[in-house]
């Protein structure tokens, strides 16, 4: 796992933990925090999984065109 995604799981994690902190306590404005985190740690991860795909792609079309060659 790149230390990008990790960082995206930590994010995710401590979101989760500051939203159900919030709910717990009644805190509105921390429950949404942590939400916001947790969503933004899973775009994170996204991007990190749409990079591999298109990283795996470039080197599939470089494979292709050495075996050409």
């Amino acid at each position: 796992m790149s230390e990008n995604k990790f960082d995206a799981k930590v994010d995710q994690i401590k979101g989760s933990v500051k939203e159900t902190a919030g709910k717990l306590t009644g805190d509105k404005e921390t429950e949404t925090k942590g939400a916001l985190e947790k969503t933004a740690g899973k775009v994170k991860e996204a991007f990190e999984d749409a990079g591999d795909v298109v990283k795996g792609a470039v080197e599939k079309v470089k494979e292709a065109v050495n075996k050409e060659k």
